[in-house]
């Protein structure tokens, strides 16, 4: 397997010495890494997860320490120097992450936060780009509709929140679909909730469509209020979308499904201001 600078990787212990251990990076050759990163009871032929980075020389290293992103990867970071080459970012491993002014999208103060992408720079060294529109595609080939996705929430526009899926494409959170507060650079899962014609992609925080196993799993959170309530609840189909949201944390339109399902079943009597046990 390749060992690829700027990634995670499980390599093999070739040797344990008196303050080092000698990882086996291939094509990189024999890595050393010090006996107080490694687990106290390594021995030769041992794997071990590893960061690969390039030190302050320009040669390959290895670190359990694991940075906020790996190469290809897009993390909220914070602004922790500005100089004449550019700004260095604190991700999370002792050498900061250099990003050019070629690549800042905007100036870079120092205390600041921003989204960076990590990149290898044309001499094969590890960077940092604010310039996420350069990066990040507007559709994707590969998700489908439904599909749990990872996100990390960018810029606020007159509809919603752009959001970053899987570190790869750009897509859309709608606010009149958000029943929780977000903030930029917030990770969360989401969903595809739909692929447009033009290939761009709305997102949800709720699973889209509606299934069994889930009504089953709200209408089961909802009983157990209502039990923890003395047999009430003052929510109905008529509250707030908000309101719903904060207290089990589904859309209107699954609550809704819940209790027409348990009110099917008698087990839950409606009234004008909430929902009670029979």
């Amino acid at each position: 397997m390749q060992r690829e600078i700027g990634r995670f990787h499980t390599l093999d212990i070739l040797e344990v010495g008196a303050h080092s251990a000698i990882l086996d990076g291939g094509k990189l050759g024999r890595l050393p890494l010090a006996l107080r990163q490694c687990p106290g009871d390594v021995e030769p032929g041992d794997p071990l997860g590893v960061f690969i980075y390039l030190d302050a020389e320009g040669d390959p290293a290895v670190t359990t320490q694991m940075p906020a992103a790996q190469v290809g990867e897009v993390a909220w970071l914070e602004v922790v120097e500005v100089n004449s080459l550019g700004a260095f970012v604190d991700w999370g491993l002792p050498k900061d992450l250099f990003v050019p002014f070629a690549e800042q999208q905007h100036p870079l103060k120092k205390g600041g936060h921003t989204l960076v992408k990590v990149y290898l720079d044309n001499q094969g060294r590890l960077a940092g780009s604010t310039r996420i529109d350069h990066w990040i595609n507007d559709t994707s080939h590969t998700l489908k509709q439904g599909q749990r996705v990872s996100l990390i929430v960018a810029e606020r526009t007159e509809m919603g929140y752009k959001a970053i899926i899987n570190h790869e494409c750009w897509g859309l959170l709608y606010s009149n679909e958000l029943y929780q507060r977000v903030r930029k650079g917030q990770v969360m899962d989401g969903f595809v909730q739909r692929i447009r014609d033009d290939g761009k992609i709305d997102l949800s925080v709720n699973q889209p469509g509606f299934s069994k196993g889930k009504m089953d799993g709200v209408a089961a959170k909802i009983l157990a209020r209502l039990e923890a309530n003395d047999g009430f609840l003052a929510l109905t189909d008529k509250s707030p979308p908000k309101e719903i949201y904060a207290v089990f944390g589904v859309s209107k339109k699954v609550f809704k499904q819940a209790i027409g399902a348990l009110y099917k079943q008698r087990v839950i009597a409606l009234e004008r201001d909430g929902i009670r046990i029979v």
